[in-house]
């Protein structure tokens, strides 16, 4: 099939095609235009994944987000933590296997493993910087994202500017332990919660081990519907495609694992989260061996850093931009 520039595509039918999913198969490539505001799909280890692309100038560095879950997308929220950003960058939102907009168009075929999200993220890193004529990216981890941004600091650091790590996966055995211990002494006078609590193993034996863990960490934050019956069915069915991948994310021991790398990495960390331990990351943030890295610790946030405080989470990214281009 014959490739198109997709600028030149945007500039006849953007007004026309706004929100839809265009084929990967128009090349983003210069022409009449540097501005693109679209849905792209693009064959990716099987499958149809869907990228959300945004910039007024193309030749801007791109900046991909991975989305925390797994299972979860970040898009239909990225305006609130992306305006100031949108000025230096071109920004890459990714739908990735088994959420939202990706798994709409077709459900992985194959159970899905960290391996296989692993190579996802490199096909969809290599995508962005050939098709949009540059050498490197770069990339944010939000929670489990930074299982998939770890992978490329560790394996492909030639194809980044620099790394943010979001709240990230570091020890994650170890850091739910902390939570269980943190969890039962907070609800020690809730016979209902300790009761629960108490039946929690870890390393997980059961999905409803993980459920009911995560089930009192979101009560004690206030979201007080996660003790209705629809939650837990909404979990457990969450449980059935991704507990075995959370099972491998168990298994991850970054301090051991990866001492040096070998790109710049920033690491920003919710003062109050307790869902991927601030201590655990700061920790290892010390120790970790890097050409440039940094810590920004955000005293109002728990784990989802890029809503609790957008605006210095945005002007954290910025501040690096300078030194690492």
């Amino acid at each position: 099939m014959k490739k198109h520039s997709l600028f030149l595509l945007l500039a006849l039918l953007v007004h026309v095609y706004a929100g839809h999913a265009q084929p990967a198969q128009q090349r983003l490539s210069s022409g009449l235009s540097r501005r693109i505001d679209t849905l792209l799909t693009r064959d990716i280890e099987g499958i149809k994944q869907v990228l959300e692309i945004k910039t007024d100038d193309a030749t801007k560095p791109v900046l991909l987000f991975l989305a925390g879950g797994p299972g979860s997308s970040m898009m239909p929220a990225a305006k609130g933590f992306t305006t100031l950003l949108k000025a230096k960058f071109t920004l890459v939102q990714w739908d990735q296997r088994g959420a939202g907009k990706t798994l709409a168009l077709n459900p992985s075929p194959a159970p899905t493993s960290v391996a296989q999200m692993q190579r996802d993220t490199y096909h969809v890193v290599r995508f962005l910087a050939q098709e949009l004529h540059q050498d490197k990216i770069y990339l944010v981890g939000s929670s489990w994202g930074n299982v998939l941004g770890f992978y490329m600091v560790e394996h492909h650091p030639e194809l980044l500017h620099a790394y943010f790590a979001v709240n990230p996966v570091v020890s994650q055995l170890a850091s739910e332990q902390e939570l269980l211990a943190v969890l039962r002494t907070y609800f020690r006078a809730d016979p209902r919660a300790s009761q629960e609590l108490a039946g929690v193993t870890i390393p997980f034996e059961k999905d409803e081990d993980l459920f009911y863990l995560r089930k009192w960490l979101f009560y004690k934050d206030g979201q007080t519907y996660v003790t209705s019956e629809a939650f837990k069915k909404g979990f457990l069915q969450w449980s059935a495609t991704w507990s075995p991948v959370w099972n491998e994310v168990m298994a991850i021991d970054l301090p051991k694992t990866l001492k040096r790398v070998h790109c710049p990495v920033y690491f920003f960390v919710g003062q109050h989260d307790i869902q991927t331990s601030a201590r655990i990351t700061q920790n290892y943030f010390q120790t970790l061996n890097a050409p440039r890295k940094g810590l920004v610790v955000f005293e109002q946030s728990g784990h989802q850093i890029h809503k609790d405080e957008p605006e210095k989470f945005q002007k954290a990214i910025l501040q690096t931009l300078e030194t690492n281009r």
